[in-house]
């Protein structure tokens, strides 16, 4: 194993982060307005990340509606899909070596918890009404957040502009009464309702100042129960074009979150289960103490896309650490050679080491964090 770093632990955050690349004097100054029409100075990093990554305009405007996302999606792993899932289907119209991201601006706190609301608490409420009557059935709340990204361009004059706006919408399978009780909202309901949704936001966009020219992506995202510990994902995405009251051309969006192994419905699903089961079997052979080992993977197109690894150890010796974590990358190469993967171990004092391999790739970085 050639590549074995041990560095401290804020350089691994920049690092995988994406930040390092942006730190310095390396950015343009560009102008841009915003939603009042008054200019200001923004910088564009002249460096970007990956051809996957869009460019980042800094000083970073956090979103209008910041801090609704924690009390409205359940778990921390819908959290980051519902805006990383979002940013994959916005790349379909929104290229990034063309585009600029920023969060959203247009949608703030007040008028996301309108339309998140009941229609019988706020006229904007675009979920269902209050039961009524004692016998009356609890009509689940569908709507659970509003995930608003902004995408820009600049001109020939150095100035950017708002040119594109996806929005997404975070469903619930599972609607929570005041009891405590679960009712399991189908996927063809959510569909319904969905897209219902999504027409009357994109109209409502539409009748703001500055929009009628902005194209407008949308995606519905189905969140999972409290309890999951892996995250949902979007099932179905529009586009709706400049000028557009509504969005069209539905799609599915066929991606799944899975913890291992995989079940039978998923593309070589024998051949993913006994890699890792294999893995799983050689580790338990290196440690005499059980070690637990939990894999989810991601799949697109019923195909694994990337799969990452946690690994919670008893805390050992540096020099352990770092003999287990040159064993679990020989490992790797020798079970995961074409996949995305990430494995994480850590121990009751925290993170202790890190590995990651993209695919194809002949050797995978280490980093062992450094106390």
């Amino acid at each position: 194993m050639k590549r074995l770093f041990i560095l401290p632990s804020i350089a691994a955050v920049l690092l995988l982060g994406g930040c390092l690349p942006s730190i310095g004097p390396n950015k343009e100054e560009v102008i841009q307005e915003n939603e009042e029409q008054v200019e200001e100075t923004v910088m564009i990093p002249n460096v970007q990340v990956d051809d996957e990554y869009y460019k980042v305009l800094t000083p970073l405007k956090k979103s209008a509606s910041r801090g609704l996302v924690v009390s409205n999606i359940y778990t921390k792993y819908d959290i980051g899909e519902a805006e990383e899932g979002l940013l994959r289907l916005s790349a379909q119209h929104f290229d990034t070596k063309n585009y600029l991201f920023q969060e959203g601006q247009y949608i703030d706190a007040a008028t996301a918890r309108a339309w998140l609301a009941r229609s019988s608490v706020n006229e904007q409420g675009l979920n269902p009404p209050e039961a009524k009557g004692e016998d009356a059935e609890e009509k689940p709340i569908y709507l659970a957040h509003i995930i608003e990204q902004n995408y820009l361009t600049m001109t020939d004059d150095k100035k950017v502009r708002l040119s594109g706006v996806s929005i997404g919408l975070a469903l619930n399978s599972v609607h929570y009464d005041k009891g405590g009780n679960e009712t399991t909202i189908s996927d063809a309901e959510l569909e319904k309702q969905g897209i219902a949704m999504a027409d009357k936001i994109v109209s409502r966009l539409r009748a703001k100042e500055g929009f009628q020219d902005i194209p407008i992506v949308v995606g519905l995202f189905k969140q999972e129960k409290r309890n999951a510990i892996v995250p949902g994902t979007y099932f179905a995405t529009a586009f709706a074009d400049k000028g557009k009251s509504s969005a069209s051309g539905w799609k599915k969006v066929n991606e799944r979150y899975v913890v291992l192994p995989a079940p039978a419905d998923i593309d070589n699903y024998i051949e993913i289960n006994r890699s890792f089961s294999n893995f799983k079997q050689d580790i338990d052979e290196y440690f005499s103490s059980f070690v637990n080992v939990i894999g989810k993977a991601f799949f697109k197109e019923n195909r694994m896309e990337s799969i990452s690894i946690d690994i919670p150890i008893q805390f050992f010796g540096k020099s352990e650490v770092i003999g287990f974590t040159q064993f679990l990358a020989d490992h790797i190469i020798k079970y995961f050679p074409n996949i995305d993967i990430e494995v994480s171990i850590t121990s009751v004092n925290g993170p202790e080491a890190l590995i990651v391999k993209e695919a194809g790739d002949d050797e995978p970085f280490i980093h062992i964090y450094d106390y």
